[in-house]
């Protein structure tokens, strides 16, 4: 058996082989088109969901919406903005619906390992 060290590489060749490993460039990609995707899923809750939802209350705006709670001691007064937090929840649910599907549509062409059949 030769225990002959491999050859000397460059940092440059080194670190070639580290993103070609590990899909660092996939990695990165896959990011980049996910925060543009969480841009367009958020311009669609603020732009669309949110005005269609603000017909059916008083108010007219679901970030509006909020109670507000009187400290009888201090006299203080705390805001609970809870339409805000509805609308954040709505936005992070269709964002976890879109990776749903893409996760079975990428699946299906066996582009990813599906992990719940065993």
């Amino acid at each position: 058996m030769s225990d002959a060290p491999p050859p000397k590489q460059s940092f440059v060749q080194e670190f070639m082989g580290f993103l070609k490993t590990f899909g660092i460039i996939g990695l990165a990609i896959a990011f980049i088109i996910g925060a543009a995707a969480s841009k367009l899923v958020t311009a669609l809750v603020n732009d669309i969901i949110n005005p269609i939802i603000g017909l059916a209350l008083p108010s007219g705006d679901l970030k509006a919406l909020e109670a507000e709670v009187v400290n009888t001691v201090s006299g203080a007064i705390s805001v609970f903005k809870y339409g805000d937090f509805i609308a954040n929840v709505i936005d992070f649910t269709i964002i976890a619906v879109i990776v749903f599907i893409l996760y079975k549509v990428l699946s299906r062409f066996k582009l990813v390992e599906d992990k719940t059949k065993t």
